[in-house]
């Protein structure tokens, strides 16, 4: 029987909802980064295999917000749950919950969707850590299934698959069988110049951060394609933080990147990147539509 249907994964910031997504998919599609609210955008990710089709929407960690920007992830979190087949819900079991655990845990009591408790980090987490957490979350509703994994690994997210097809009602192929995801290459490729400066930059500096992919064309004659990128700070001495002495920080930005958009493409990339400063653009509802989150 070919079964399909629509999953979101909910959980605390970093909690390895991306790093669960970029393994199933197989493609390196969904942001990863080790600072909260790397995922902005509701993005849809297709997983196909012969006896089901997944359509995972990748949510933004939830957390209290801060700004604008913090309130339209939080809406966008949680606006769809009812709506959805399944709820893969993540946490770490190799942490005490705390109260934005016990936020999330509250919401999920409530729903009438089918939830799965995905248990994330088991090979960082003791058994004992392990055996506790399945305890704790057990008392507080009746899961689908609670499945211990890790995402870094790959340990236990095999039988995690098999569950997921054990709960999804019978259904058609939504999307074509090689088709991953439903955003723009553009997109893509500005989530993965917006991950290295997340992974290289310090503290606060990279919240603030917004990458414009300008353009994308191949180079006449070669089988070489430039690209043209803008990333937006919000303020003077964020630009400088983030172009670094001599560029240097810069260059290593369009180096990391050019790595995983060479991959993306299949062809080798000749990235330009400049830096600009929109203030404060996290506050301003305007600016916030007019870089793409509605």
């Amino acid at each position: 029987m070919f079964r399909s249907g629509f999953i979101t994964i909910i959980g605390r910031p970093n909690v390895g909802k991306s790093t669960l997504l970029n393994r199933i998919i197989g493609e390196k599609i969904s942001i990863v980064s080790n600072k909260p609210q790397t995922t902005r955008n509701r993005i849809q990710l297709i997983h196909t295999e012969d006896r089901m089709q997944i359509v995972f929407i990748d949510t933004p960690g939830i957390q209290k917000p801060k700004n604008a920007l913090g309130e339209y992830m939080l809406k966008i979190s949680t606006s769809s749950w009812e709506d959805m087949d399944l709820i893969l819900y993540m946490s770490d079991c190799s942490t005490e919950t705390g109260p934005l655990e016990e936020m999330i845990l509250s919401a999920v009591e409530n729903i009438n969707t089918p939830v799965i408790l995905v248990l994330n980090k088991i090979d960082t987490a003791s058994k004992e850590e392990i055996i506790k957490a399945i305890e704790m979350f057990s008392q507080r509703r009746e899961f689908e299934a609670i499945i211990p994994i890790s995402a870094i690994d790959g340990s236990g997210v095999d039988t995690l698959m098999d569950e997921i097809y054990n709960v999804l009602p019978e259904g058609p192929m939504y999307y074509p069988e090689d088709m991953i995801t439903d955003q723009p290459e553009r997109f893509i490729i500005g989530e993965i110049i917006r991950e290295k400066a997340l992974q290289l930059l310090s503290e606060e500096v990279p919240h603030g951060i917004y990458v414009e992919v300008e353009s994308v064309k191949s180079i006449p004659n070669t089988d070489r394609v430039e690209v043209g990128a803008v990333i937006y700070c919000e303020r003077e001495s964020h630009k400088g933080i983030v172009i670094g002495k001599g560029g240097k920080m810069l260059k290593e930005i369009g180096t990391r990147s050019r790595e995983d958009i060479n991959r993306l493409l299949g062809t080798k990339t000749h990235l330009e990147l400049w830096v600009k400063v929109e203030k404060n653009w996290r506050d301003r509802q305007q600016k916030i539509r007019n870089f793409g989150y509605q």
